[in-house]
C-alpha cells in the first residue's frame, strides 16, 4: 500500500497565494497521487481565517474532485483538520460534551467522518469516486508511523509568535500542560478557543484581520531578521524586541526567546513537537507532521535535532502555499512549497519533490 501525504495547502488563502488553485500545479499533484492507495491532506487543506467558509469551501472543491478522480474508487483521501481549519469539526468535539455525562478521551485518532458537517459532506462528494474520511487529531498511517498536523505545538514552542502568545494567555486560563504526560484534551483546551474566535471573526467578507495580521507578522519578522544597513526605526525595534521578550515571560505568557533565525524556527519547531511527541505518548518509529511549513530532515539537515526523547524520528511534508518571505533561494529552500511525503509498506517516509515552481 503506498500513502501519499501532502500538507498545508491552505486552499482559500488571501492574494491567491494557495498554489493548487493554479492549473499547472494542480495537474503535477494529480499526476504524482494516480499511483497512490490513499492521500493524507495533513491538516490546513482550507484557509478558514481569511474569509468565509463557504469561499474557502468553493475553491477546495474543484481541487478535491481532480485528487478524487485521479485516486479513484479503488483509493482513499483522508483529511486530518488543522489550526487554520479547525472549524470543520467544531460541531463534533462539541458534540461529545453534549449530554451530561464527562466526554471520553479524545486519543490519538478520532473518526469524525465525513458527516461531521456540511462542509466535509461537501467535500467528501467533490472527491467521489475516492472514498473521503476525516481523521482528528491524527491518524496511524502504519503500525509504526502515525501522523498529525503538528498545532500542538503552539503551545510550547519558544518563539513568539501570535499563536504561541495567546496560547500562553489561555494556558492561564485553563491550566499548564501536566509535565508527566497529557492527551489531545489538555491542548484543545487552550487553543480550541482560539481557532474558535479567530474562525468567528473571519466570517464577515469585511474582515480583514487574520491577513492584515499575517502581513504585519512577516514584515516584523523581516524588520528584526533583517542584516546589514537598518533604518532607524528597524534598529529601534531590533533593541526593544528583546525586552518586549522578557516582559512576555514575565507575564507568565512563555517560555519563548528573542531568537528569530532561520536556524532557531527550525530549531524550535522540532523541539516543541517533539515535546508533544512524548507529553502525548505517542509509542511509533516514525511521526509526520506539517505546520510549520518547514520541509525536512533535507539533505544537510542535523538528523539529531528530527528525533523525538522517545527515540522517534519526525517528519515534515511541508507545504503548498507561496512563502516568498522564507522561501528565498529557489526549490531548495525547506521552504519551498510543493513536495510530497511518501510511505510504502516498509522502510521510512521519503521526501519527492512534485513541482520545482508554485508560480
Amino acid at each position: 500500500m503506498r500513502t501519499l501525504v501532502v500538507s498545508d495547502l491552505h486552499l482559500g488563502a488571501a492574494r491567491a497565494r494557495d498554489a493548487l488553485r493554479r492549473a499547472p500545479v494542480l495537474d503535477a499533484l494529480v499526476a504524482r497521487v494516480r499511483d497512490a492507495d490513499r492521500l493524507v491532506i495533513l491538516g490546513d487543506a482550507l484557509e478558514l481565517r481569511h474569509g468565509p467558509l463557504r469561499d474557502a469551501v468553493a475553491v477546495a472543491e474543484p481541487v478535491f474532485a481532480a485528487l478524487g478522480a485521479a485516486l479513484g474508487a479503488d483509493a482513499e483521501l483522508v483529511l486530518v483538520p488543522g489550526n487554520h481549519d479547525h472549524a470543520l469539526l467544531a460541531g463534533w468535539l462539541e458534540g461529545r460534551i453534549v449530554g451530561g455525562v464527562a466526554p471520553a478521551p479524545l486519543g490519538l485518532q478520532g473518526s469524525p467522518g465525513p458527516r461531521a458537517s456540511l462542509a466535509l459532506a461537501q467535500l467528501a462528494a467533490a472527491a467521489a469516486p475516492a472514498r473521503f474520511d476525516v481523521a482528528y487529531p491524527g491518524l496511524w498511517l502504519r503500525p509504526d508511523v502515525y501522523a498529525m498536523h503538528g498545532h500542538y505545538l503552539d503551545r510550547l514552542i519558544t518563539i513568539p509568535t501570535f499563536e504561541r502568545l495567546a496560547a500562553g494567555a489561555m494556558g492561564r486560563v485553563v491550566g499548564r500542560l501536566p509535565a508527566d504526560g497529557a492527551d489531545p484534551d489538555d491542548f484543545e483546551a487552550a487553543l480550541a478557543p482560539l481557532y474558535a474566535w479567530m474562525h468567528a471573526v473571519a466570517q464577515t467578507r469585511r474582515s480583514r484581520w487574520a491577513v492584515e495580521r499575517q502581513s504585519a507578522s512577516a514584515g516584523a519578522w523581516q524588520t528584526l531578521t533583517r542584516t546589514g544597513r537598518r533604518t532607524p526605526r528597524a534598529r529601534a525595534a531590533a533593541r526593544l524586541f528583546p525586552v518586549a521578550v522578557a516582559g512576555i515571560n514575565r507575564a507568565g505568557l512563555g517560555p519563548v526567546r528573542s531568537e528569530l533565525s532561520g536556524v532557531e524556527l527550525r530549531r524550535a519547531g522540532l523541539a516543541a513537537f517533539a515535546e508533544v511527541v512524548r507529553l502525548l505518548g505517542i509509542d511509533a518509529e516514525h511521526v509526520v507532521f506539517g505546520h510549520t511549513h518547514r520541509a525536512g530532515p533535507l539533505p544537510g539537515d542535523d538528523r539529531s535535532e528530527w528525533r523525538a526523547a522517545t527515540g522517534a524520528r519526525l517528519h515534515n511534508a511541508g507545504c503548498w502555499i507561496d512563502e516568498p518571505i522564507f522561501a528565498t533561494g529557489g526549490p531548495e529552500s525547506p521552504y519551498s512549497g510543493g513536495r510530497v511525503l511518501v510511505l510504502d509498506d516498509d522502510g521510512p517516509p521519503r521526501l519527492e519533490r512534485v513541482v520545482d515552481a508554485l508560480a
